[in-house]
């Protein structure tokens, strides 16, 4: 990874699962107590997901720092479907089994990897960037952790918190241990 620390943040609570889903009021508060602890990386770029709830999470960074925030279409959650799925978390778990299976008008795990991985690397060939954090969602981030680790799967999909950070440097993945005043 060319001695980049890659920061990943699920986003914090929301409302929702659709892209125009807001923080919740405790996803608000979460998103402002992040700042002081995303300040300790030395973060020097920023990118995130289109959506609300990723957006919201690191504004209060961005506007603290001054850092820009850049948005990137591949930082999506993925989809697992677009018809309603009564058992969408059986069928979530087996796709973290069977990477190349997708049900109607929805993402195999493979497509939503292969998205997310072309930017890390858009990420890694940049020379004027050290430390990044990237804002994104549970689904599409386990995807990509599975594939750093592949003893991260399903199970530790359900543990993920909102918001959470994963640091992965020299292709090494690793949990941030964040301060408790996160986990409201």
């Amino acid at each position: 990874m060319n001695n980049k620390r890659i920061y990943f943040i699920r986003h914090c609570k929301a409302e929702g699962q659709e892209p125009t889903a807001a923080l919740t009021k405790d996803g608000l508060e979460s998103a402002k107590n992040l700042v002081e602890i995303l300040k300790a990386f030395q973060i020097d770029y920023l990118i995130s997901s289109p959506y609300e709830r990723a957006i919201q999470t690191i504004l209060p960074f961005s506007q603290d720092t001054g850092l820009p925030l850049h948005i990137h279409e591949g930082l999506s959650e993925r989809v697992l479907s677009k018809e309603p799925m009564d058992d969408w978390l059986e069928k979530l778990k087996r796709t973290f089994l069977h990477k190349d299976l997708s049900f109607p008008g929805g993402e195999a795990s493979d497509e939503a990897l292969n998205r997310i991985k072309e930017v890390i690397n858009e990420v890694i060939g940049r020379d004027d960037v050290t430390n990044v954090a990237i804002v994104s969602h549970g689904n599409i981030l386990a995807l990509l952790f599975n594939h750093y680790d592949n003893t991260f799967g399903f199970d530790q999909w359900l543990q993920m918190k909102n918001p959470d950070i994963f640091l992965i440097e020299n292709n090494i993945l690793q949990q941030v241990e964040l301060k408790e005043i996160l986990s409201n």
